[in-house]
This record gives structure tokens, sequence and C-alpha cells, in this order.
């Protein structure tokens, strides 16, 4: 496989779970090419490398989330136990743990992803930014035309008729 397909294929597999960017262990399982257990009992032997912000376990209620969204297909798809997710910093200390060429290939594409990921999302940020001042702008020549069309309907108006002056003397 391509390291640019590998790296699409990446991309697809990340989730935002808790508001972080992760992968699934099975989907980590399936792109090194080793059985989930495999995987899961590195991670257990080496349980000090892997904090909280590194890699957790989801819970029922994020797993039934996932199935109802079609995220997963369902519950067996998972193997029948809660999966771990692994974080980017998480990934990166896998590299330390599987030793195999395929490992390495995956970790760089997964970084890549993850940095493409992170790009997008800054842009997206600024794009967000530039819309809203854009919004303001437009709330502001909205006010502004709002005044203009007021006095031009002052002007179309008639003027107010003044009284005629009498001509003549007066008493």
């Amino acid at each position: 496989m391509s390291e640019l397909a590998l790296q699409t294929m990446v991309e697809h597999k990340i989730l935002i779970i808790r508001g972080l960017k992760v992968i699934l262990d099975k989907e980590l399982a399936f792109l090194y090419k080793v059985k989930p257990f495999v995987l899961r009992q590195q991670v257990k032997r080496n349980k000090t490398r892997f904090p909280e912000d590194f890699m957790f376990r989801l819970t029922d209620e994020e797993v039934n989330v996932m199935v109802s969204q079609n995220v997963i297909p369902s519950r067996k798809h998972l193997g029948g136990h809660l999966p771990y997710a692994f974080t980017e910093q998480g990934v990166a200390m896998l590299s330390g743990i599987l030793h195999s060429v395929r490992a390495v290939q995956v970790n760089i594409a997964i970084m890549r992803a993850f940095v493409k990921l992170r790009h997008m999302l800054a842009a997206n940020k600024e794009l967000l930014n530039r819309l809203n001042e854009l919004e303001h702008k437009i709330e502001r020549h909205d006010t502004d035309i709002e005044t203009i069309f007021e006095a031009i309907r002052q002007l179309m108006m008639p003027p107010p008729e003044k009284p005629k002056r009498r001509i003549g003397f007066r008493k």
C-alpha cells in the first residue's frame, strides 16, 4: 500500500471522542496488521507508558452513541469488549512497544494525518473568524442602510404647508 493511500485510510479512522482526536484500538490493530488482542496485550504490559491523556477506555454509553450514529456498525464490531481510544501521543507511544517495519510506516502515516487534521481545523477556525467579521460588518451596513432609507423617506415627503400670507393690510 502506498504511503498516500495509508495516510488517507488513517484520516478516515480518526474520531473525536471526549473532545479529543483518537483512533480506536481495533482500527490501529488493523493498520499495524496485528490482532487486536496482541495490541491490547502489549499496551497492558506497558501500562505506565499510557496515561489517561494518551489512551482511555470507552464507556458503554460512548459505545452506544457510536453505534446509534453509525460510527461503528454494532457492538459486535468491537469484539465483545470496550475499546481503547488512543490520542496522537498514545499512538506515538505505541511506536515504542511495537517494533516492526509496518509499525514505523503506520506511525508516520498516523502522525501526518493528525497534523493534516490540525491544519484543516485551524483553517476552518480562521474561516469562521472571517465569517464572523463579515457578519458584523453586514450588521453595521444594515443599520447604516436603514438610516439612509429613513432619510430618503423624509426627503420624499412633501414639506408641510406653510400658512399662506394674506395679501393686503392687516387690521
